[in-house]
């Protein structure tokens, strides 16, 4: 008997042992399947021309759009910072804080989006609240633009 009761207590730990790991690897599941659900609405992009490139991760959800975006550019001052706007149909209107030469800017920049990459838009812009935004939207060109190619998020 004085064998037994060290015995049997030595199982009920091991038992509530395995218990609190099958309880653990399925807290790890679902949090693995919530990681899946995040990463489908994340995007990743980058353009490279010549010696500029610039590397874009958005995350969509619903018609809201966030975001990181870098620059660098030959022979320009790199600039990094994050992008919050919105989706239209096929395009995405952001505004994007950055960090150049030791300030934060804030301008507005324009996708369209053709397959499975991104357009950059250019057009006239102007100052209005201490942020650079297009005059007119409608008028933006994406001809002579960066094109983002959609990549593996890192």
């Amino acid at each position: 008997m004085k064998k037994l009761i060290p015995t049997l207590s030595i199982a009920i730990c091991l038992m509530a042992a395995c218990q609190s790991k099958n309880t653990d690897s399925d807290a790890g599941d679902s949090t693995s399947a919530n990681s899946k659900e995040i990463d489908q609405s994340k995007q990743c992009y980058q353009s490279i021309k010549n010696r500029d490139t610039a590397n874009l991760s958005l995350n969509v959800e619903d018609e809201k759009v966030t975001g990181s975006l870098s620059y660098n550019l030959f022979e320009k001052d790199k600039n990094n910072g994050v992008i919050s706007g919105i989706v239209k149909g096929d395009t995405i209107i952001a505004d994007y804080t950055f960090q150049s030469e030791g300030t934060t800017s804030t301008r507005q920049v324009v996708w369209l989006k053709q397959n499975n990459q991104l357009v950059e838009g250019f057009g006239d812009v102007e100052e209005v609240d201490g942020k650079t935004q297009f005059k007119d939207l409608g008028k933006l060109g994406f001809g002579k633009s960066l094109i983002f190619n959609k990549i593996d998020c890192k």
